[in-house]
């Protein structure tokens, strides 16, 4: 038998951290503080069930049939609505419908990589966005955004685009202030680089009035939004991420490059899925289900950051985030391996997400990632007193 063609090159540089914790609720008794995902209890099951019925029902053809490309015209019409505010005007020209958030970055590495070009990215960087973008085989350009003399336009200059998560990025947690956020705009129109703000957790601020998104920074007054800056939405955190319904707003031709890429990817997003998104988004759904949300996740961060008070202040540094569902912890040894950590912490029953997937080359591997929203504050502590036990064993180890 003659051999196979093989499997493209990029296969070989991948992670399985996503992979472990999605599967991870599936595995008896083991505490689950690796994924980014929101509590079930937090979804409107009671009023998508009676959406899903009427879309059905009501709006045959957009639900079951073939749907355009760029999305529902009334669902890309009433984002354009909700998100215009002050000299920021948009149309649904300015808005694509996407299979999530993640098929939007997915769709940007299509549209804008070509092999080896480069990318400036806020470091730590999102896994998923990493992920996305690995059959492009980029270079990378790392943001550290909080460091002394960082310098944005010297960043993006020569770069395809700039990624950030200005919103409790994830992984850190971080919140990127107005004044970077601003100089953020400004390197983008000077340079010439697109800026992507990808926003998940723009909802999610538990302490304080939500800063203006870059998107807003940016606009002109122009009668249709025509910026730099890609922004990317989702309903995953929002409402339940089994919607599988994000959003895209940029400029005309962004969204119409985007929408030639999807065409080749999926073609449409589910017409039942927009129209339950919909009208969600008309009765006003989760505006109603918002203050619950951060009474749920406020409390549970301050449980986490509690529990690692008292278990882990001799082996770690970290800041507690005031929203998004993430904690960022860095160990105070740097002989602790945090990828022999993930392995050592599921033997001992809990999962955590190690550094090195967050960083595109794989080379940091002294911190860890911390989810808070999905646990109830008794799990999360009985996860801390594991993960405690699990590094002091890994320190006596590397000792």
């Amino acid at each position: 038998m003659s051999r196979r063609a093989p499997f493209a090159k990029w296969l070989d540089d991948t992670n399985d951290v996503t992979q472990t914790f999605l599967s991870a609720g599936r595995i008896p008794d083991l505490v689950n503080l690796a994924g980014g995902l929101p509590d079930p209890s937090t979804w409107p099951v009671a009023d998508l069930t009676n959406f899903a019925e009427c879309a059905v029902a009501d709006h045959t053809q957009d639900s079951l049939g073939y749907s355009p490309i760029d999305g529902l015209p009334d669902l890309r019409d009433r984002i354009a609505a909700d998100h215009s505010r002050g000299d920021l005007r948009l149309t649904r020209d300015n808005v694509l419908i996407t299979t999530g958030g993640m098929q939007g970055l997915d769709l940007l590495g299509k549209v804008l990589l070509n092999s080896g070009d480069t990318i400036a990215a806020q470091s730590p960087a999102y896994l998923g966005a990493i992920d996305a973008w690995k059959p492009r085989a980029p270079q990378y350009r790392a943001m550290v955004l909080e460091q002394d003399g960082f310098d944005p336009r010297t960043a993006m200059t020569g770069a395809q685009f700039a990624y950030t998560v200005p919103n409790f990025s994830n992984p850190s947690g971080r919140l990127v202030p107005t004044d970077q956020r601003r100089a953020l705009v400004a390197s983008a129109e000077a340079t010439g680089c697109w800026l992507v703000e990808d926003d998940p957790y723009g909802h999610l601020y538990y302490d304080a009035a939500p800063l203006p998104r870059m998107l807003d920074l940016s606009a002109t007054g122009a009668t249709a939004y025509d910026g730099p800056v890609i922004y990317l939405g989702t309903f995953s955190k929002m409402l339940a991420p089994g919607l599988r319904v994000g959003w895209v707003i940029a400029a005309p031709e962004v969204i119409t490059a985007m929408t030639t890429a999807k065409q080749g990817s999926d073609m449409f997003t589910s017409g039942l899925c927009q129209r339950i998104a919909l009208q969600a988004m008309q009765q006003g759904v989760p505006d109603r289900i918002l203050p619950g949300i951060l009474d749920l996740y406020r409390a549970r961060r301050d449980a986490l950051c509690a529990a690692m008070a008292a278990e882990l202040s001799d082996l770690f540094t970290w800041e507690v985030p005031t929203g998004g569902m993430f904690v960022w912890a860095v160990a105070r040894d740097p002989s602790l391996d945090t990828d022999r950590l993930m392995k050592t912490g599921l033997d001992h029953g809990v999962c955590v997400s190690p550094s090195s997937v967050f960083d595109p080359l794989g080379r940091d591997r002294r911190a860890i990632r911390l989810n808070f929203t999905l646990n109830a504050p008794e799990v999360l502590a009985e996860g801390v007193r594991r993960l405690a036990t699990a590094t002091r064993m890994e320190l006596t180890r590397a000792a």
